[in-house]
C-alpha cells in the first residue's frame, strides 16, 4: 500500500486524481492541502503547511508554480517522496529542490507530462531530431493555463536539441511571429478555451515533412502516469528526476 498526501485537492487535476486514487487498492489518500477550500472530502485536509499532522509516503503536487516549490520542500523535509505535477517551476527551483531531496534522502520526480501518449512522442521526436534537426514546436492548451510555453514544450526542445547531430538551419530568430527559441528551436504556444493540452512537433527536410502529435482530450488521460508515478517514485534515486520516462 502506498499513502499519499495531494496538495491542490479541490482543483481541477486534484479532483481527478483523487477518485482515481479512491479506485485503486494500492494507493490510499491520507490527507490532502487546500488553502482556500470550504468543501468536503473522503480524507482529512489542511489550510496551511503548518496544520498538516499526518505523514504519507508520496506528496502529489498539483498546485500553482508560487506554491509547489514551498510544498515540495516540507514534503521533502518530512521524510516524503514527491511528485510535482504542477507546471511553471523554474530551473532554479528544480535544482533546488533535487539539493533538498539530496541532502534528506528522499526521491523528487518533476513532471511536465504525465500522458503516456506524451512521453512517447518526446521519445519519438528525439528519435527523428537525430535525422531532421529542422524543427518547430507547436503546443495547445487549455485558456486558464498560466505558464506558456508548456514544461511539455520545453522538454522537447531539449531533448530535440540534445539528438541533434548537425546544428539547424534557423533564419529570422528575431521576427516575433517565430515563436520563442528554446535550445534552438522555435516554440509555439497557443491558449485557447476547448482545449486541454495537445502538442504537435513538425520536422522539415529537402523534399519531405515529417509530423509528431500528441493530443489530450480529457484529463483522464493524465491519470495513470499520476499512478504511476505515486506508486514508483520510491524506486528513483535519491535527488531529482525530470519526466515521466525514468519510469517506462
Amino acid at each position: 500500500m502506498t499513502t499519499v498526501f495531494l496538495a491542490g485537492v479541490f482543483g481541477k487535476m486534484g479532483r481527478q486524481v483523487a477518485a482515481m486514487m479512491a479506485g485503486e487498492q494500492d494507493l490510499t489518500i491520507v490527507g490532502g492541502l487546500a488553502p482556500e477550500a470550504k468543501e468536503q472530502a473522503a480524507f482529512p485536509f489542511f489550510t496551511s503547511l503548518a496544520d498538516i499532522n499526518v505523514q504519507a509516503d508520496v506528496w502529489v503536487d498539483f498546485t500553482l508554480p508560487q506554491a509547489a516549490r514551498a510544498n515540495a520542500e516540507y514534503a521533502l523535509s518530512h521524510g516524503m517522496n514527491a511528485v510535482i505535477g504542477t507546471s511553471g517551476l523554474s530551473q532554479a527551483d528544480q535544482e533546488a529542490l533535487g539539493a533538498i531531496a539530496q541532502g534528506n534522502e528522499q526521491s523528487l520526480l518533476i513532471v511536465p507530462n504525465f500522458a503516456i501518449s506524451a512521453v512517447l512522442m518526446m521519445q519519438f521526436a528525439a528519435k527523428a531530431a537525430k535525422y531532421f534537426p529542422d524543427a518547430e514546436v507547436v503546443e495547445a492548451h487549455h485558456s486558464d493555463k498560466l505558464d506558456a510555453p508548456s514544461g511539455t514544450a520545453k522538454a522537447t526542445a531539449k531533448l530535440i536539441s540534445e539528438a541533434r547531430t548537425k546544428k539547424p538551419v534557423a533564419p529570422h530568430q528575431d521576427a516575433p511571429a517565430r515563436g520563442e527559441w528554446l535550445d534552438d528551436v522555435p516554440v509555439h504556444a497557443l491558449r485557447l478555451p476547448g482545449y486541454v493540452a495537445q502538442e504537435e512537433v513538425v520536422f522539415g527536410a529537402a523534399g519531405e515533412s515529417l509530423s509528431i502529435k500528441q493530443v489530450s482530450f480529457d484529463r483522464s488521460s493524465f491519470m495513470a502516469g499520476v499512478a504511476l508515478a505515486a506508486r514508483q517514485v520510491k524506486t528513483l534515486p535519491v535527488g531529482l528526476t525530470v519526466g515521466l520516462d525514468a519510469l517506462l
